[in-house]
Protein backbone atom coordinates (compact mmCIF):
# COMPACT_ATOMS: atom_id res chain seq x y z
CA UNK A 1 0.00 0.00 0.00
CA UNK A 2 2.99 2.68 0.71
CA UNK A 3 4.68 1.47 -2.14
CA UNK A 4 1.09 1.98 -4.50
CA UNK A 5 0.88 5.91 -2.52
CA UNK A 6 3.84 6.65 -3.22
CA UNK A 7 3.61 5.65 -6.61
CA UNK A 8 0.77 8.21 -6.93
CA UNK A 9 2.21 10.98 -5.29
CA UNK A 10 4.86 10.92 -7.73
CA UNK A 11 2.33 10.65 -10.86
CA UNK A 12 0.80 13.84 -9.58
CA UNK A 13 3.91 15.84 -9.25
CA UNK A 14 4.99 15.01 -12.14
CA UNK A 15 1.66 16.44 -13.98
CA UNK A 16 1.67 19.81 -11.58
CA UNK A 17 5.56 20.32 -12.37
CA UNK A 18 5.64 19.39 -15.99
CA UNK A 19 3.39 21.66 -17.58
CA UNK A 20 5.01 24.58 -15.55
CA UNK A 21 8.28 23.34 -16.97
CA UNK A 22 7.29 23.41 -20.80
CA UNK A 23 5.75 26.63 -20.03
CA UNK A 24 8.68 28.21 -18.76
CA UNK A 25 10.85 26.44 -21.66
CA UNK A 26 8.08 28.26 -24.34
CA UNK A 27 8.34 31.38 -22.06
CA UNK A 28 12.27 32.10 -22.64
CA UNK A 29 12.38 30.73 -26.32
CA UNK A 30 9.96 33.24 -27.07
CA UNK A 31 11.73 35.88 -25.37
CA UNK A 32 15.33 34.60 -27.01
CA UNK A 33 12.99 35.14 -30.31
CA UNK A 34 11.88 38.49 -29.81
CA UNK A 35 14.95 39.97 -28.51
CA UNK A 36 16.89 38.65 -31.93
CA UNK A 37 13.92 40.37 -33.88
CA UNK A 38 14.86 43.45 -32.15
CA UNK A 39 18.46 43.00 -32.77
CA UNK A 40 17.73 42.23 -36.14
CA UNK A 41 15.73 45.31 -36.48
CA UNK A 42 18.12 47.32 -34.67
CA UNK A 43 20.79 46.17 -37.52
CA UNK A 44 18.60 47.01 -40.42
CA UNK A 45 17.71 49.99 -38.80
CA UNK A 46 21.08 51.16 -38.30
CA UNK A 47 21.93 51.63 -42.15
CA UNK A 48 20.10 53.95 -44.09
CA UNK A 49 17.18 52.52 -46.13
CA UNK A 50 17.14 52.98 -50.07
CA UNK A 51 20.56 54.60 -49.87
CA UNK A 52 22.87 54.99 -53.19
CA UNK A 53 26.49 53.38 -53.01
CA UNK A 54 29.21 54.96 -55.41
CA UNK A 55 29.00 53.74 -58.18
CA UNK A 56 25.25 54.36 -58.03
CA UNK A 57 25.78 58.45 -57.42
CA UNK A 58 29.13 59.05 -59.83
CA UNK A 59 27.14 57.45 -63.11
CA UNK A 60 24.31 59.58 -62.23
CA UNK A 61 26.81 62.98 -62.10
CA UNK A 62 28.46 61.23 -65.75
CA UNK A 63 24.19 61.21 -66.96
CA UNK A 64 24.13 65.17 -65.52
CA UNK A 65 26.95 66.40 -67.28
CA UNK A 66 26.19 64.39 -70.53
CA UNK A 67 22.24 64.50 -70.67
CA UNK A 68 20.58 62.45 -72.32
CA UNK A 69 23.10 59.62 -72.79
CA UNK A 70 25.82 60.01 -70.41
CA UNK A 71 28.94 58.51 -71.29
CA UNK A 72 27.87 58.67 -74.72
CA UNK A 73 27.04 61.85 -75.01
CA UNK A 74 30.33 62.96 -73.66
CA UNK A 75 32.08 60.94 -76.05
CA UNK A 76 30.28 62.43 -78.65
CA UNK A 77 30.15 65.51 -78.50
CA UNK A 78 34.10 66.31 -76.38
CA UNK A 79 35.96 64.46 -79.19
CA UNK A 80 37.87 67.87 -78.71
CA UNK A 81 38.08 70.90 -76.90
CA UNK A 82 39.05 74.62 -77.66
CA UNK A 83 38.55 76.74 -74.57
CA UNK A 84 39.86 80.66 -73.70
CA UNK A 85 39.77 82.34 -70.49
CA UNK A 86 41.89 83.83 -67.95
CA UNK A 87 43.32 83.11 -64.97
CA UNK A 88 44.19 85.55 -61.34
CA UNK A 89 47.32 83.53 -59.70
CA UNK A 90 48.10 85.18 -56.05
CA UNK A 91 50.68 84.40 -55.65
CA UNK A 92 52.41 83.82 -51.43
CA UNK A 93 53.60 87.35 -50.80
CA UNK A 94 50.77 88.99 -52.57
CA UNK A 95 51.25 89.38 -56.00
CA UNK A 96 49.07 88.40 -58.65
CA UNK A 97 48.84 88.18 -62.17
CA UNK A 98 46.18 88.07 -64.73
CA UNK A 99 47.02 85.29 -67.27
CA UNK A 100 45.24 84.91 -70.72
CA UNK A 101 45.33 81.21 -71.68
CA UNK A 102 43.56 78.93 -74.73
CA UNK A 103 43.66 74.95 -73.99
CA UNK A 104 43.16 72.46 -76.63
CA UNK A 105 42.57 69.02 -75.89
CA UNK A 106 42.33 65.93 -78.64
CA UNK A 107 39.90 62.99 -76.42
CA UNK A 108 41.80 60.30 -76.11
CA UNK A 109 40.41 56.70 -74.63
CA UNK A 110 41.43 57.95 -71.40
CA UNK A 111 43.33 60.46 -69.65
CA UNK A 112 46.55 59.08 -69.70
CA UNK A 113 46.03 59.04 -73.67
CA UNK A 114 44.64 62.70 -73.38
CA UNK A 115 46.21 65.12 -75.72
CA UNK A 116 45.90 68.26 -73.97
CA UNK A 117 47.80 71.59 -74.55
CA UNK A 118 47.37 74.63 -72.61
CA UNK A 119 48.99 78.40 -73.91
CA UNK A 120 50.01 80.74 -71.27
CA UNK A 121 50.67 84.61 -71.49
CA UNK A 122 51.85 85.70 -68.45
CA UNK A 123 52.69 89.87 -68.58
CA UNK A 124 56.08 89.15 -69.31
CA UNK A 125 56.46 85.57 -70.82
CA UNK A 126 54.01 82.88 -72.66
CA UNK A 127 54.85 79.68 -72.99
CA UNK A 128 53.05 76.57 -73.33
CA UNK A 129 52.62 72.83 -71.59
CA UNK A 130 51.68 70.03 -72.98
CA UNK A 131 50.25 65.95 -71.89
CA UNK A 132 50.56 63.75 -74.53
CA UNK A 133 51.03 59.79 -74.03
CA UNK A 134 51.15 60.85 -69.74
CA UNK A 135 53.76 62.91 -69.66
CA UNK A 136 54.49 66.67 -69.74
CA UNK A 137 57.01 68.82 -71.48
CA UNK A 138 57.08 72.35 -72.09
CA UNK A 139 57.16 74.92 -75.14
CA UNK A 140 58.39 78.30 -75.63
CA UNK A 141 59.51 79.83 -79.11
CA UNK A 142 58.73 76.50 -80.58
CA UNK A 143 61.70 75.01 -78.60
CA UNK A 144 60.60 72.06 -76.35
CA UNK A 145 61.95 72.78 -72.73
CA UNK A 146 61.37 70.72 -69.20
CA UNK A 147 59.04 72.81 -67.26
CA UNK A 148 59.73 73.31 -63.66
CA UNK A 149 58.88 70.20 -61.01
CA UNK A 150 56.14 72.52 -59.41
CA UNK A 151 54.63 73.69 -62.96
CA UNK A 152 54.11 69.93 -63.78
CA UNK A 153 52.63 69.21 -60.82
CA UNK A 154 50.21 71.96 -60.83
CA UNK A 155 49.65 71.32 -64.40
CA UNK A 156 49.01 66.97 -63.65
CA UNK A 157 47.11 67.96 -60.99
CA UNK A 158 44.35 69.78 -63.49
CA UNK A 159 44.62 66.92 -65.57
CA UNK A 160 44.14 64.30 -62.96
CA UNK A 161 42.34 65.79 -60.21
CA UNK A 162 39.32 67.37 -61.69
CA UNK A 163 35.73 66.87 -62.78
CA UNK A 164 37.05 64.91 -65.92
CA UNK A 165 38.75 62.21 -63.67
CA UNK A 166 35.38 61.03 -61.46
CA UNK A 167 33.38 61.33 -65.41
CA UNK A 168 36.15 58.93 -66.54
CA UNK A 169 36.68 56.91 -64.00
CA UNK A 170 35.67 53.61 -65.43
CA UNK A 171 37.93 54.39 -68.80
CA UNK A 172 40.97 54.97 -66.11
CA UNK A 173 40.55 51.93 -64.01
CA UNK A 174 39.86 54.02 -61.19
CA UNK A 175 38.67 52.78 -57.89
CA UNK A 176 35.40 54.96 -55.96
CA UNK A 177 33.85 54.58 -52.88
CA UNK A 178 31.73 56.02 -50.78
CA UNK A 179 32.63 58.06 -47.82
CA UNK A 180 29.21 59.10 -46.47
CA UNK A 181 27.18 62.05 -46.36
CA UNK A 182 27.98 65.98 -45.25
CA UNK A 183 25.92 69.35 -44.93
CA UNK A 184 27.74 72.27 -45.64
CA UNK A 185 26.20 75.44 -45.76
CA UNK A 186 22.68 74.22 -46.24
CA UNK A 187 23.96 71.90 -49.03
CA UNK A 188 23.51 67.84 -48.63
CA UNK A 189 26.87 66.29 -50.11
CA UNK A 190 27.67 62.90 -51.03
CA UNK A 191 31.62 62.70 -50.76
CA UNK A 192 33.02 59.83 -53.15
CA UNK A 193 36.78 59.04 -52.73
CA UNK A 194 38.60 58.12 -56.29
CA UNK A 195 42.19 56.38 -56.16
CA UNK A 196 43.91 55.88 -59.55
CA UNK A 197 45.71 53.63 -60.68
CA UNK A 198 49.03 56.23 -59.92
CA UNK A 199 47.79 55.99 -56.24
CA UNK A 200 46.11 59.51 -56.67
CA UNK A 201 43.53 60.04 -53.77
CA UNK A 202 40.92 63.12 -54.40
CA UNK A 203 37.54 63.24 -52.80
CA UNK A 204 34.52 64.85 -54.58
CA UNK A 205 31.57 66.70 -53.42
CA UNK A 206 28.94 65.75 -54.65
CA UNK A 207 25.27 67.63 -54.71
CA UNK A 208 23.18 65.05 -53.22
CA UNK A 209 20.10 66.66 -55.02
CA UNK A 210 21.52 68.07 -58.64
CA UNK A 211 24.52 65.63 -59.00
CA UNK A 212 26.93 68.30 -59.40
CA UNK A 213 30.55 68.37 -58.10
CA UNK A 214 30.74 71.62 -56.09
CA UNK A 215 34.14 70.94 -54.61
CA UNK A 216 37.44 68.12 -54.92
CA UNK A 217 39.94 68.27 -52.43
CA UNK A 218 43.06 66.79 -51.88
CA UNK A 219 46.57 66.49 -50.58
CA UNK A 220 50.15 66.73 -51.75
CA UNK A 221 53.45 66.99 -49.88
CA UNK A 222 52.23 68.82 -46.70
CA UNK A 223 49.74 70.76 -48.77
CA UNK A 224 45.97 70.40 -48.69
CA UNK A 225 44.35 71.78 -51.84
CA UNK A 226 40.63 72.63 -52.53
CA UNK A 227 38.99 73.33 -56.19
CA UNK A 228 35.92 75.05 -56.00
CA UNK A 229 33.57 75.26 -58.82
CA UNK A 230 30.35 77.51 -59.81
CA UNK A 231 28.47 79.13 -62.60
CA UNK A 232 27.55 75.85 -63.65
CA UNK A 233 25.89 76.49 -67.08
CA UNK A 234 25.93 73.58 -70.71
CA UNK A 235 27.74 74.20 -73.42
CA UNK A 236 26.62 72.07 -76.62
CA UNK A 237 24.39 70.21 -74.27
CA UNK A 238 26.92 68.79 -71.96
CA UNK A 239 27.71 70.80 -68.29
CA UNK A 240 30.90 72.99 -67.27
CA UNK A 241 31.50 75.20 -63.92
CA UNK A 242 32.79 78.36 -65.87
CA UNK A 243 34.47 79.58 -62.73
CA UNK A 244 36.98 77.62 -60.43
CA UNK A 245 38.78 78.83 -57.70
CA UNK A 246 42.21 76.79 -55.94
CA UNK A 247 42.77 76.98 -52.60
CA UNK A 248 46.23 75.89 -50.87
CA UNK A 249 45.98 75.51 -47.26
CA UNK A 250 43.08 77.98 -47.41
CA UNK A 251 44.18 80.80 -49.51
CA UNK A 252 43.21 81.68 -53.23
CA UNK A 253 45.93 81.16 -55.33
CA UNK A 254 44.15 80.31 -58.54
CA UNK A 255 41.18 81.95 -59.61
CA UNK A 256 39.88 80.64 -63.47
CA UNK A 257 36.84 82.00 -65.69
CA UNK A 258 36.28 80.09 -68.82
CA UNK A 259 35.36 82.96 -71.27
CA UNK A 260 34.56 80.81 -74.34
CA UNK A 261 34.82 77.09 -74.47
CA UNK A 262 33.33 74.67 -77.78
CA UNK A 263 34.01 71.41 -78.33
CA UNK A 264 33.69 68.85 -81.85
CA UNK A 265 35.94 71.63 -83.50
CA UNK A 266 39.12 70.26 -85.63
CA UNK A 267 42.33 70.64 -83.52
CA UNK A 268 45.37 70.78 -85.79
CA UNK A 269 47.74 68.21 -84.52
CA UNK A 270 50.62 70.17 -85.08
CA UNK A 271 50.05 71.55 -81.84
CA UNK A 272 51.51 68.53 -80.05
CA UNK A 273 55.07 68.27 -81.39
CA UNK A 274 56.60 65.26 -80.13
CA UNK A 275 59.11 64.74 -77.78
CA UNK A 276 62.91 64.62 -79.55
Amino acid sequence: MNSFLRLLILLLSLLIVLPLFLFAQQAETSSKTKDKSKDSAAKDNSKPSGELNAEQIVESVILIYGFPGGRQTLDQIRKTTNERGKTRITYPDGRSDLVNYQRFIIRGANLEKEKIRLDQEFPSVRYSLLHEDGKVFGLYNDQIFSPREDAVAAFTDQIYRSIEALLRYKEDESQITLAGREKMLGVDFYLIDLADKNGRKTRFYVSAKRFRVMMLEYESGDKKYQRKFYDYNYAQGTLVPFRTVLYVDGRITEETDIGTITFGQKVDESLFPKQP
